[in-house]
């Protein structure tokens, strides 16, 4: 693993196929994508090479306030999606505040599905900053609350 990158990994105890409907499905995303009890909204999620994602999230009852606004970079059903904060749907050129690329994977593995992401960063300081700011306390927790939602 090289320094501008952080992984995480989870066995869930249901089939790759619900977990690609836990991420095709906007209403099922919304549940879990983002640590509760900050809620999350998801204004576009065209899982396609080109396709844009979107998420707004929001704590309390406070305004909608910006979270994710990629493009997919590829997507195989059931097995693995890869997007970008660097582009935006329709690959525009865009200029996030942590640019990123999410390599996620849903293997199959022991009756269940081996959820791995690998996040890639422009270089080791932002890896670092995305550390510090508790990427695995939050994919941990995102990950955790996705299981919560499909397993059995």
């Amino acid at each position: 693993m090289s320094k501008s990158e952080l992984n995480i990994s989870r066995h869930i105890a249901a089939p790759p196929s619900a977990v690609w409907d836990a991420w095709s499905d906007p209403a099922k995303l919304a549940q879990w994508w983002i640590p509760t009890p900050i809620a999350c909204r998801v204004d576009k999620l065209d899982l396609r090479p080109g396709g844009g994602f979107v998420t707004k999230m929001r704590e309390g009852g406070g305004d909608w306030q910006a979270h994710v606004d990629g493009c997919f970079l590829e997507t195989i059903p059931e097995r693995k999606l890869v997007f970008t904060t660097v582009l935006t749907e329709g690959w525009q050129p865009a200029e996030p505040w942590l640019a990123l690329t999410a390599i996620l994977t849903f293997e199959p593995h022991d009756s269940g599905t081996r959820y791995t992401a690998r996040v890639l960063h422009k270089s080791p300081e932002d890896s670092a900053k995305h550390d510090e700011m508790g990427f695995y306390e939050g994919w941990g927790t995102a990950i955790g609350q996705l299981a919560g939602l499909i397993e059995p």
